[in-house]
């Protein structure tokens, strides 16, 4: 994809997944990738991946929900590789899928910490650095459920949140060449939805019958999404919620 080789991006999340993907889709395109995550052995597990495929990248441990290990994140972008030029703030929970009224204030502020404040901390992080470069590609991952009702009550406040926080960025620091797009997965085979599973054998089936394309989405197809938002195809692309959901949604 055009203008993403010789590039520097930050991954949240990189340690498997949607993260994992877009950390080696980056590296594959040419850019050097630093791999964020608080799981460690997964982090370096993505950074022994890329380097298998022949790619750069670094690991930092980095919590979102941590303004010093995300101010770290982008320091070591900076003395590592000498600049920042693409974002992916991916990095979630799900918390518990109660009804709203039977959720506990320790579970809303746990999933709001990490979905929603998570993304403003490494935007706000983020952003001077790209400044400094002339400019910069952030694409932040929402979900369905930030564009309906479904899930956890956090899980979808914290969800709508990053699509405004999206729509907010972009206004302020389009005119600056910096471009903010978000994703919005629909039932993506993720560690999430293998947790989900663990509760229900028959989740998987009924995931895949209520989408109308038949089958779960992968985290390749998310990964070439938020690698082509942040590519010159995209140029004109900007506070974007882009739904990635094999029509679940349109029903």
């Amino acid at each position: 994809m055009d203008g993403i080789q010789d590039g520097v991006a930050v991954v949240t999340g990189a340690g498997s997944g949607i993260g994992r993907e877009t950390a080696r889709r980056f590296a594959r395109e040419g850019a050097s990738v630093v791999v964020a995550d608080v799981d460690e052995d997964g982090g370096h597990d993505t950074v022994e991946m890329i380097g298998d495929d022949g790619g750069e990248a670094t690991f930092v441990r980095t919590d979102v929900s941590d303004q010093g290990e995300v101010d770290r994140m982008v320091q070591t972008a900076l003395d590592e590789y000498g600049g920042l030029d693409f974002a992916h703030n991916n990095a979630g929970i799900e918390g518990d899928n109660a009804p709203l009224a039977d959720d506990t204030e320790e579970n809303w502020d746990a999933v709001i910490d990490v979905n929603l404040k998570g993304v403003w901390r490494c935007m706000q992080a983020e952003i001077p650095a790209m400044l400094e470069r002339g400019g910069g590609r952030i694409v932040n991952t929402a979900s369905i459920s930030g564009q309906t009702g479904s899930g956890g009550a956090p899980y979808v406040a914290s969800k709508h949140g990053v699509i405004g926080l999206t729509r907010k960025a972009a206004v302020d620091y389009s005119g600056e060449n910096i471009r903010v797009n978000a994703v919005c997965p629909g039932i993506i085979q993720t560690p999430m939805i293998d947790r989900a599973q663990e509760d229900s054998a028959e989740l998987l089936e009924q995931m895949t019958a209520a989408t109308p394309a038949g089958r779960l989405g992968q985290p390749e197809e998310i990964a070439s999404a938020v690698v082509w938002l942040c590519s010159d195809g995209a140029s004109y692309v900007m506070g974007h919620p882009f739904t990635i959901d094999g029509a679940l949604t349109v029903q």
